[in-house]
């Protein structure tokens, strides 16, 4: 074999090889899904922190690549659906606000059992964590609707009621009608008010309609969703903080996923609670802050 000839088959040799790679990359369809708007500060912190954060270490070797299908504010489910949505299969990953299911989450009810315990979102996010880990039943209760559990979310420092009218003593509450979601209602009663079920997405339109007089929120969504506009009076009752929120995976689905990527997901599901915490405090008293400055006003208890 001459000598131009040998280097030409070993030019082609390299370029056959450099153009098959050693592993092979594998693409993973996941579709992930809440009924909340990306104004939301958990949705917000998926997008813009876990989703990339899963994608950097999954890169780290190039073994596996997500493909994200992103389906918020209602493209798939409303807030009330995401449980039985991802029970279905109709997402892969998505985030359950677990405070709407006071029926179905029994199990994750401690923090509302015990108002006034604590205004620190990163303490009781680590500790539904950890009675997760150490009772089966918190698990047990998602895999029955065909769920994983990966971690719990605390999105808010503490409670506060917002008014369409002054409210600066309990006994002001007697017959409002107070909008809430699952757990948050059997506060009202006791104060002598009504309580109507709603979520974050309706406040807004149920207090400026007349539906209701007011709401039980949180700060930070108060200013995020201008609730000043229609409820301009705040009572700070430091009711203080609870687990509102869960990323689960559709138990189908994890079956399916690679050690490495489930190792992952539940990986950044951690680190995204404790984001979710340190922001949540964070923004407690500027929320405050943007409330007043928006118009409100803010009575102590």
């Amino acid at each position: 074999m001459s000598w131009a000839r040998s280097l030409c088959v070993a030019a082609g040799a390299a370029l056959i090889t450099a153009a098959v790679p050693i592993h092979a990359q594998t693409t993973i369809n996941l579709t992930a899904i809440d009924g909340y708007p990306p104004r939301a500060l958990w949705i917000k912190e998926f997008i813009e922190f876990y989703i990339p954060e899963v994608d950097k270490r999954l890169a780290k070797d190039n073994k596996y690549k997500i493909r994200w299908n992103q389906a918020w504010g209602g493209q798939i489910v409303k807030p009330q659906g995401v449980l039985e949505g991802l029970q279905k299969g109709l997402g892969d990953i998505g985030i359950v606000t677990t405070a709407i299911y006071g029926d179905k989450m029994k199990v994750l009810s401690v923090a509302y059992a015990t108002p006034f315990t604590t205004t620190d979102p990163m303490l009781v996010a680590r500790t539904i964590d950890a009675m997760a880990e150490k009772f089966p039943g918190i698990k047990k209760t998602f895999a029955s609707y065909n769920q994983v559990f990966l971690s719990a979310q605390v999105v808010l420092d503490s409670y506060q009621m917002f008014t369409k009218t002054e409210a600066k003593a309990i006994q002001d509450f007697k017959g409002m009608k107070i909008a809430s979601a699952g757990f948050n209602l059997r506060y009202l009663a006791p104060a002598g008010a009504v309580g109507v079920a709603g979520s974050l997405n309706n406040y807004y339109n149920m207090i400026q309609t007349g539906v209701v007089d007011g709401c039980m929120l949180w700060p930070e969504a108060a200013a995020t969703f201008k609730l000043a506009e229609v409820a301009p009076f705040m009572m700070r009752a430091d009711i203080g903080a609870v687990n509102t929120k869960v990323v689960t995976v559709n138990a189908d689905t994890w079956k399916r996923l690679p050690p490495q990527v489930q190792a992952v997901l539940k990986d950044v599901a951690v680190e995204y609670r404790d984001l979710l915490a340190k922001l949540s405090a964070e923004l407690g008293a500027s929320s405050v802050a943007a409330y007043t400055k928006a118009g409100g006003k803010v009575f102590d208890l």
